[in-house]
């Protein structure tokens, strides 16, 4: 097991969260390695907040209903996928370079899914304006049906972009940790792999987010389990192109 060397921090945890923003590995090392039940709940906080306030403004084209099962259902997303891999993670992690255990490995993943969370609190803002500019759930057909597309491409790339930025300083808080930069992408990438399809498939099961403009606003889809969100976002993407 490795050991770390630096104090685990014990400053304001709303204070960590500049420190984890920034990546500043040398200070984070020290509560990712030797966690406690305080700073596990810090992490999970951040993401239901953050990735809750970023729930509430996608749902909000179609009203308070699918606001507030939207800002359920977004961190949701993010916390059970941790939980779903957190011992896959933990046993990838000393086979492929870097021995931690199951506590430091859910730790270091939930500060990769509290940066992208917090990164995508800030970009709400952004995503209510898109939001306002569109035409409304209840417009002519032709026209909600452009913005509804125009909706599921747009955040596919809003989350992708806040995911990287988290991963990215996942991946320097891994190589703070094995001191090999080989090693940490090595877990890096096995953990995006088990995470993206345990994300994307509880992603699929958990819709609506922003609502069909065809569909009733309600929590879940009569048949969650049909189809993939592969295909869906695909059509997506075509239809926003301009394609057939």
């Amino acid at each position: 097991m490795i050991e770390s060397t630096e104090p685990v921090s014990k400053s304001s945890d709303f204070a960590a969260i500049p420190v984890l923003l920034r990546g500043e590995t040398g200070r984070l090392i020290g509560a990712t390695l030797h966690p406690d039940a305080r700073r596990i709940g810090f992490l999970v906080l951040c993401v239901l907040c953050g990735a809750g306030l970023y729930g509430s403004a996608i749902g909000s084209w179609r009203g308070e209903g699918q606001m507030f099962y939207t800002a359920v259902k977004i961190p949701g997303i993010l916390l059970l996928t941790a939980a779903g891999n957190a011992a896959v993670n933990a046993m990838i992690a000393p086979l492929l370079g870097i021995p931690i255990g199951f506590r430091q490995t859910m730790t270091a993943v939930l500060s990769g899914f509290a940066i992208t969370a917090l990164v995508l609190a800030a970009l709400s803002p952004v995503v209510w304006f898109q939001l306002w500019n569109l035409p409304a759930a209840d417009a002519e057909w032709s026209a909600r049906g452009r913005a509804f597309y125009s909706i599921q491409a747009t955040q596919v790339m809003v989350i992708g972009f806040a995911g990287a930025a988290g991963n990215a300083r996942l991946f320097q808080l891994l190589c703070q940790i094995s001191k090999d930069w080989l090693a940490a992408a090595r877990v890096l990438f096995a953990w995006l792999a088990g995470n993206f399809l345990l994300g994307t498939q509880i992603t699929w099961i958990l819709r609506p987010y922003f609502g069909s403009h065809a569909l009733p606003v309600e929590f879940l889809r009569d048949h969650p389990l049909q189809g993939n969100f592969f295909e869906t976002f695909y059509y997506g993407l075509m239809q926003t192109l301009g394609g057939s």
